[in-house]
């Protein structure tokens, strides 16, 4: 399994509804591509309907493909929708594949099982499927029960749990930190690898 995130970064809302209208198209080239997409964490944005990002594990061989499509800063070219009048009508997100291990050491994290919640019918509600995998060095913990299987569950704890390890490394970086900031100016100015234009979030070449 591969991650990608679409991240709305540091922008204004109209940046983290373009991440919200991106995930629909995500989905429908998957689709195409006979890639399988879970969702595995979201944040919410600024406003109803909005993500500030959006982390998806891909299934399939294309997967890479599919990432590397969605790999990168992105445009929506539109009037705000939320600012009457405003003048800037170019919105950036960006895209970002993350090829990790699949697992850390187990004698390095923590398990416990536990009951799912949520929407997912009785199955959900009745089996000790969920996985909660906390990394011992660091206190870091991860909820899972997007599987119905424990073993399924505890391998995307796994790769979560990496994940949010390789972020808190780059963040306890002075120069990670400047690169980020650097990133986010270039993302403001950038070639954008797609552009989305309209309401309709139409694309252009």
């Amino acid at each position: 399994m591969l991650l990608l995130q679409l991240s709305a970064g540091q922008g204004p809302a109209e940046c983290a509804l373009a991440v919200a209208k991106a995930v629909p198209i995500l989905h429908r080239e998957a689709t195409a591509l006979e890639v399988q997409l879970q969702l595995l964490e979201e944040e919410t944005g600024p406003r109803p309907g909005t993500l500030r990002s959006v982390l998806l594990g891909l299934h399939g061989e294309q997967g890479k493909a599919l990432a590397a499509a969605w790999s990168g800063t992105m445009q929506w070219v539109c009037p705000s929708p939320f600012r009457a009048g405003y003048g800037r009508k170019n919105w950036f997100f960006s895209g970002t594949l993350y090829e990790l291990p699949e697992a850390l050491p187990n004698s390095q994290v923590r398990f416990e099982t536990l009951r799912a919640s949520g929407a997912g019918g009785q199955h959900v509600n009745t089996t000790d499927s969920a996985v909660r995998a906390t990394h011992l060095a660091t206190g870091i913990s991860v909820k899972v029960q997007n599987e119905r299987s424990q073993h399924a569950n505890k391998r995307i704890a796994l790769m979560l749990l990496a994940k949010r390890l390789k972020d808190l490394g780059e963040q306890a970086s002075n120069t990670a930190r400047a690169e980020r900031r650097l990133q986010h100016h270039q993302l403001e100015r950038g070639n954008a690898i797609r552009s989305f234009h309209g309401p309709g979030f139409d694309e252009r070449s």
